[in-house]
């Protein structure tokens, strides 16, 4: 495995992330796609992901260890640095391997001066490493590597649970399958799965729903070409089992790609409803497009703002609304991790305002007696339960569903349904996203 090059590759996605703004999907994948050895496209992703996942802990070990902070035109060794230190201290890299190859990678950054700089820092913190980490770690924010506005809103939102949230948003995934019914039933797709070697079990709180036991590569699995199942994570199979739709229904599915949801709608009702599939982002409906047609799913797809339905609504009401709002993905930093550093509390302000522009605006396009899904990956409450409550509040004709589920905990306002990320005491061995979901039925004339 040619290491060096794989680390270099690594600094590269994590500059773009971090110093430039970019995606962590989108620069990942570029990333890795130059690697045909399936052993160093897994390092890279380990390196890049971990990284990110503990980026202020590492910064905040770092900066201790060095006096002077380096000019801004620097900035690719101080994120070397970073990936040193991950290796040192989370990954199997032997220390001398981790120091060296690091090192050796100023030479591609031409930098000759860097060389004994980050040999040094690595070094010296290989002398005390245990009561360097012992020091930053005074501080959570450092500890769990968070920012610290969302810290210390977390440890007042969920006081009994913050320090869970935070662990969970740092371990790796799982990856979970939603068995397409119209294909097999899933004791038909695990059985296949089995026949292959590949270790899974049913999710207990999905019905299609099926997690693997280790990640694998999906695109070789049985039936996968032939629309026998799809990737999605436990909490977002929720919504097509809550908004429970049927046969001959009109349904909107707002904000929809990739699409996801929208094919699991579908395949609740054997493809037989009218599914309007909503996208305001003109480059995502490629995939949207993609997920229905390797399902053989069928929906009308449109590029639109949910908050403005002039613009692309014909003025038939629909029986049921799938609002997944655009939210803060605080709920799914534990599959992307620059999530935490790209948000901010101005981001959350913003959201919340548009949040409820489209909740308010789709609204008029709901039957009377119809129901509406709001749903985020969030697990803040100004997203969820305070946006939901506020609604209902200024909303006569608007009534919340109480959700009779096994799942999730019931947020403090007592709307809704909140799902925290990991495996929390009120959704033992679930481990899923965090989520939240809130049904609402229109007052029938």
């Amino acid at each position: 495995m040619s290491e060096i090059n794989s680390r270099f590759v690594a600094l590269k996605i994590c500059l773009n992330v971090i110093e430039h703004g970019r995606s962590l999907s989108q620069s990942l994948g570029e990333g890795l796609a130059q690697f045909q050895d399936r052993r160093e496209r897994s390092f890279t992703q380990n390196l890049v992901l971990g990284t990110l996942r503990w980026q202020l802990r590492l910064e905040a070990i770092r900066d201790s260890l060095v006096k002077k902070r380096l000019r801004d035109k620097d900035e690719d060794v101080n994120q070397l640095i970073l990936i040193g230190l991950y290796q040192i201290i989370y990954m199997d890299t032997p220390e001398h391997a981790a120091v060296s190859e690091t090192v050796n990678l100023t030479k591609k950054l031409k930098k000759p001066w860097a060389k004994g700089f980050v040999n040094g820092v690595l070094r010296n913190f290989l002398r005390d490493q245990e009561g360097i980490t012992a020091a930053v770690d005074v501080k959570p924010a450092h500890k769990y590597s968070h920012p610290q506005w969302f810290t210390k809103t977390l440890r007042k939102q969920y006081p009994d649970h913050w320090q869970a949230i935070l662990e969970a948003n740092n371990l790796p995934a799982p990856i979970n399958l939603r068995n397409n019914q119209m294909h097999q039933t899933r004791d038909e797709l695990l059985a296949l799965l089995t026949k292959e070697g590949i270790e899974a079990f049913a999710h207990p709180f999905c019905d299609n729903g099926i997690q693997l036991a280790q990640s694998a590569d999906i695109s070789q699995f049985p039936t996968f070409e032939a629309g026998g199942f799809s990737v999605q994570d436990a909490a977002a199979q929720q919504a097509a089992a809550l908004l429970n739709p049927q046969k001959g229904m009109h349904i909107l599915d707002a904000c929809a790609a990739p699409g996801g949801k929208t094919c699991h709608l579908l395949e609740r009702v054997d493809n037989q409803a009218r599914l309007f599939a909503l996208e305001k982002e003109p480059e995502r409906i490629e995939r949207l497009s993609e997920n229905l047609y390797r399902l053989d799913l069928t929906a009308d797809i449109e590029v639109g703002d949910a908050s403005a339905p002039d613009d692309w609504w014909n003025g038939e009401l629909f029986d049921q609304i799938l609002l997944d709002a655009p939210c803060s993905a605080t709920g799914i930093i534990r599959r992307h991790p620059d999530i935490k550093w790209h948000r901010t509390p101005e981001d959350i302000e913003a959201l919340v305002i548009l949040q409820d522009e489209i909740l308010t605006a789709l609204w008029n396009t709901l039957k009377p007696g119809g129901t509406l899904l709001y749903a985020t990956c969030s697990v803040l409450p100004q997203e969820n339960s305070e946006q939901v409550k506020q609604f209902l509040d200024k909303t006569p004709n608007a009534s919340e569903t109480p959700l009779t589920v096994d799942w999730g905990m019931t947020p403090n306002s007592g709307i809704g349904r909140q799902i925290l990320p990991g495996n929390q005491a009120e959704q033992a061995h679930s481990n899923m996203d965090g989520f939240y979901y809130a049904l609402l039925q229109k007052e029938a004339l």
